[in-house]
């Protein structure tokens, strides 16, 4: 039996952190609005869901090649945190072509190219889950449950960004910076 206390920390800390899913979330709900930005949750979601299944499918295979995977997912999920970084920056809180940031398919996606949920999936599967739970329906219920704990995480942060579109609006400059800047410091602490 896994540590419940461990496994339920873990899942707290690791999504309700501010990260390339949560920022993004806050992002999209101040520049459209809440129920706007719930295209991009969703597909996180699902995205989550996706990823954290294959963790759990792949775990085996997953150790033997890990040590060749890491330092290339590492590189190109910075690569796309910063561009995330720069579009965060350089984009207008009115700017309706920054629509494409705000879809579906750009949530679900943000999590194949996502270091953070690829290696949350990775550890979840590999200490909480797989050592103990060998039912396919208990693993894929799991995936579940850790993409509704996602849904959830992402809405808080998008719910944030739309309270306090107002004020963002009026400081769109410094918080363009701070968004852009915490990012950056996602980015960078991939490699610390």
């Amino acid at each position: 039996m896994p540590n419940v206390f461990a496994f339920l920390t873990y899942v707290a800390v690791t999504t309700f952190t501010p990260g390339p899913n949560n920022i993004m979330s806050m992002s999209n709900a101040s520049r459209f609005g809440f129920r706007r930005s719930m295209r991009f949750t969703w597909g996180v979601g699902a995205g989550f869901f996706l990823v954290v299944g294959s963790a759990i499918a792949f775990t085996i295979v997953l150790y033997r090649v890990i040590p060749t995977i890491k330092p290339v997912m590492t590189v190109i999920g910075a690569a796309y945190i910063l561009w995330l970084a720069w579009k965060t920056l350089t984009t207008s809180l009115h700017d309706e072509d920054a629509a494409g940031q705000s879809t579906f398919l750009s949530g679900m996606l943000l999590q194949f190219l996502n270091p953070k949920a690829i290696l949350y999936g990775i550890t979840v599967a590999s200490t909480f889950i797989v050592p103990y739970y060998h039912s396919t329906i208990v693993q894929v219920g799991f995936a579940a449950a850790l993409a509704l704990v996602s849904v959830v995480s992402t809405s808080c942060w998008a719910l944030f960004g739309s309270v306090f579109r107002r004020f963002m609006a009026k400081n769109q400059r410094v918080v363009g910076y701070v968004m852009a800047a915490l990012l950056v410091y996602c980015a960078v602490s991939l490699f610390l």
